[in-house]
């Protein structure tokens, strides 16, 4: 299969700037363009700086870094990337904005070279339908931090040529990652499986249930999550996380399971994004969170007895040793007492073949 020899990447925010990383890393000419020239040069400064860490601290060898550091160029005008034979487009989450930048690149890349979407939310299908040539157009969606999350949706619109699709897929098991084939659907995969996590979230924010450290705290200490749901807002920016919610939530029609936030539109007014503007549902300083040190963890009375709604042994012994472990008592009987708080464990069971 044709390997892809130089690959152009249009936006040098943080998943551009990590996927020139990730390419560069294994060894392919990588030129990366963006609309502000002094975002590209910070983004090759960065990912310098990265790459330099690594190889003191002994992850990466000074001939891979060698290497890295001279596959990265930059790009200042998109006609620097007319022989490239991928392009892959990594620029704010809007659908026409999108359109607009494939037509300028069609306009300038070979005809066999193929065009790549970065897009988490956006139809593939829609935004390539600008294009003369939809069938070398396909998504190829990364997450944030790129170089460290493993995996790669390769997604395959409605005209996309399976032979794109399978080189795509090449590409990125060369990188490391693990390529998963998705349809071109809401969310794709990994959005999809997650959408509830975030909109939950803040539907518990919004009803006063608790505060977003409470939650994350949570979600970490608790469930094993590595970060907790207002954290990885901060993260991936609050305005990128919103675009996605909201356009989920306008491709499954308006399905109530997906509504947004609006505790999110003031935030946005208000400049709230999270690390990138220094300030979001916690405060940075250095890209490092200011943590209130001196705040404690409530410590809650368990008066009430619990009772378990939950047909899996396995998984009511594993919630009753929890309960056991933090004093509480678990009633045993078919229903509960008038005393009782009841826990529902909402997990789905696949019906027989």
């Amino acid at each position: 299969m044709e390997i892809f020899k130089r690959i152009g990447v249009v936006g040098a925010g943080a998943m551009g700037r990590g996927i020139v990383q990730l390419f560069a890393t294994c060894g392919i000419e990588v030129r990366l363009h963006d609309s502000r020239p002094e975002a590209i040069d910070e983004a090759l400064f960065h990912n310098r700086a990265l790459l330099e860490r690594a190889h003191k601290k002994g992850r990466l060898s000074a001939e891979t870094l060698a290497r890295a550091l001279a596959c990265m160029t930059a790009a200042d005008e998109l006609d620097r990337l007319a022989d490239c034979d991928l392009v892959v487009e990594a620029i704010v989450e809007q659908l026409d904005a999108k359109q607009a930048l494939l037509r300028e690149l069609e306009a300038r890349v070979a005809p066999d070279a193929v065009l790549a979407t970065n897009t988490s939310s956006l139809s593939v299908a829609a935004i390539a339908s600008v294009c003369r040539h939809p069938e070398r157009v396909a998504g190829l969606h990364f997450f944030n931090p790129v170089p460290l999350m493993k995996i790669a949706e390769v997604v395959q619109a409605g005209r996309t040529a399976p032979e794109v699709g399978e080189r795509l897929v090449a590409l990125v098991e060369r990188a490391g990652h693990f390529a998963a084939r998705v349809p071109d659907s809401p969310g794709f995969l990994v959005n999809h499986a997650g959408r509830a996590y975030g909109p939950e979230a803040l539907r518990i924010l919004a009803e006063g249930i608790a505060t977003p450290a409470q939650i994350d705290r949570i979600m970490r200490d608790c469930l094993g999550f590595p970060m907790g749901p207002f954290e990885l807002f901060d993260l991936m920016g609050l305005d990128v996380s919103h675009s996605v919610m909201c356009s989920v939530h306008d491709q499954f029609y308006q399905d109530a399971r997906y509504t947004p936030s609006a505790l999110v539109p003031p935030r946005l007014a208000a400049g709230l994004l999270g690390r990138k503007s220094g300030e979001g549902f916690y405060r940075y300083t250095d890209g490092k969170p200011v943590l209130d040190e001196s705040a404690e963890v409530a410590t809650v009375s368990l008066e009430q007895p619990f009772w378990l709604d939950c047909e899996d042994a396995g998984m009511r012994d594993k919630i009753a040793a929890v309960l056991a472990a933090a004093g509480a008592e678990l009633e045993s009987g078919d229903s509960p007492s008038t005393r009782a708080i009841c826990l529902v464990t909402p997990w789905a069971r696949i019906p027989a073949a």
